[in-house]
């Protein structure tokens, strides 16, 4: 490791050894802390969570969730050598303090691209579940056969208590920012620190 991302892990050790707090709180009221990840961070992740899937090439396709999902997708891709990767943007419209129940897909692929198929559905975060839930349902509607992969996963704050991903890197209760959050945002920690 080179004296850049050396220095780099250790600010990022440092932001989070200082318990650094989002301002969020959890289910229980409890301050949550955050976590910022390096990329080196993210690539030793990945290969834990690679590993941990039984059979790599058993999957006829990665389904990745726009934004966060987009970077692991394409590392668990190569790690695994699956080429077929597919997108699913999916929100949730919210108004001022209410939470919408149901999803907004902007991008999801056509059914008969699914039908049929393993597909390992690629999030970077579980944390309430819906975003990964909704697509994970509406791939089983499709006639596919879903598995889930995300990098973390918080049961603390899942709406889902019987349910939860197929494979974990990392299971935390922290607030995780990841490497692609913080590109172009100059200022960010002052901001949001």
């Amino acid at each position: 490791m080179g004296a850049p991302q050396e220095e780099s892990r250790r600010i990022a050790f440092a932001r989070t050894a200082a318990g650094s707090q989002t301002g969020r709180r959890s289910k229980e009221g409890l301050p949550i802390e955050k976590r910022i990840l390096t990329w080196s961070d993210v690539e030793q992740q990945v290969q834990q969570l690679v590993s941990r899937i039984r059979d790599p090439r058993a999957y006829d396709a990665i389904l990745c969730i726009t934004r966060g999902g987009m970077i692991p997708a394409c590392l668990i891709s190569e790690a695994m050598g699956i080429r077929n990767i597919m997108a699913a943007a999916v929100m949730f419209p919210e108004g001022l303090g209410q939470k919408n129940r149901r999803p907004f897909f902007w991008q999801f692929p056509e059914d008969e691209l699914l039908r049929g198929k393993r597909v390992l559905i690629v999030d970077d975060i579980w944390s309430d579940g819906r975003i990964v839930m909704a697509v994970k349902v509406r791939v089983i509607g499709a006639g596919g056969k879903p598995e889930v992969a995300v990098l973390h996963y918080r049961p603390g704050e899942s709406e889902y208590p019987n349910d939860q991903p197929d494979f974990v890197a990392v299971v935390t209760s922290e607030w995780i920012v990841y490497p692609w959050d913080l590109v172009g945002k100059a200022g960010y920690e002052e901001r949001n620190g």
